[in-house]
């Protein structure tokens, strides 16, 4: 039985064609310079999205990290989102790597920062604090695409108080594809951004970080401190190549299938429906069947992540189709018709 895997959109598989690609691909060592497929990605990305050079990197973890790092310097704060990713799910790398202090704020519903209290988070110049620096953002948060008009007025507060803005843009082409509007139209607000190739875009690892031609250069050398320095890496760049070139429009599929999902699971009496952006699905399910659920599901097939909430996130993406989808909405009924 094929594995039907909604845990997230990490679990992706690379297509017989992606495979295809990287095998084909021209290498050299990069940390030289001299990868000509790592090279082409990095221009793709910094041409496609508006600016003047691009890093590729291990991870979305390491893009932001090098990014904080590019921009803040030792006893510097940046201003994030309190569910954030970059504050809450990377280990504390800003604190314990770059002596980089974290101001989360709380986040609104639809994951924008409310920017007057922003504000009232920016340090005075003054030596008992830190110096706020620099506005972090995060899209898509939770599934949720941030507004355009949001990115527009975020970017103006930015520069009105003199703060450099990063964009955690681990989906970015999700929302993009929701939104009906190029990647760049969203990346233009920002002065840095970090693109995941691995997650909707089916690649199998990498993201990239785009910024100004001095910034890039500072994250360089950050990468080849923390231990990023790539050798013969134009097999994984191809698989970049390949998903930007491949694997964009599509994702319009994992969100149009996620609703469908969100539509099934909303009659089902016993789980409540929270709601659906892009390609992720959240519900509640009683604490009590957390377990029985997930040994159920296991045995159709099905893979979810089950933590102690009962709100369980539901990831449509590259490897799940609509007979996957429907095979999960049968699982779901069958459950909880048990009563």
């Amino acid at each position: 039985m094929n594995v039907v895997d909604l845990r997230s959109d990490t679990v992706t598989r690379p297509t017989a064609a992606m495979r295809a690609a990287m095998l084909d691909a021209e290498v050299g060592d990069d940390v030289y310079g001299e990868d000509p497929t790592v090279n082409a990605l990095q221009q793709r990305l910094a041409t496609d999205l508006g600016f003047e050079d691009a890093l590729f990197v291990p991870s979305g973890t390491q893009g932001n990290l090098l990014a904080l790092m590019s921009h803040c310097e030792r006893g510097d704060e940046y201003l994030v989102g309190a569910d954030a990713h970059t504050y809450k799910f990377e280990g504390g790398g800003a604190a314990v790597l770059g002596s980089i202090q974290p101001q989360p704020i709380v986040q609104a519903e639809d994951g924008t920062l409310p920017l007057e209290h922003v504000a009232a988070a920016i340090k005075p110049v003054d030596p008992h604090f830190a110096r706020t620096r620099l506005l972090a953002l995060e899209n898509t948060w939770h599934g949720r695409a941030l507004p355009l008009d949001y990115l527009q007025a975020a970017q103006d507060f930015a520069r009105g108080h003199r703060l450099a803005l990063h964009l955690d843009g681990a989906r970015l082409y999700n929302a993009a594809v929701a939104g009906g509007v190029s990647a760049r139209a969203i990346a233009q607000h920002f002065d840095s951004v970090s693109i995941c190739l691995s997650k909707g875009l089916g690649a199998p690892v990498g993201s990239v970080l785009v910024g100004s031609a001095p910034l890039i250069e500072k994250a360089r050398r950050w990468r080849k401190v923390a231990g990023g320095g790539w050798r013969q890496a134009g097999m994984l760049a191809a698989a970049g190549l390949h998903a930007l070139d491949h694997h964009v429009a599509r994702l319009a599929d994992d969100h149009r299938r996620a609703a469908y999902l969100a539509g099934c699971l909303r009659e089902v009496a016993g789980v409540s429906l929270l709601g659906q952006h892009t390609n992720m699905v959240f519900v509640d399910v009683p604490a009590d069947r957390l377990q029985a659920l997930d040994a159920h599901l296991r045995g159709a097939g099905i893979r979810i992540s089950i933590g102690y909430l009962p709100t369980l996130r539901l990831v449509t993406h590259l490897d799940v189709d609509d007979a996957g989808i429907e095979r999960v909405t049968q699982a779901f009924r069958s459950f909880f018709a048990r009563g």
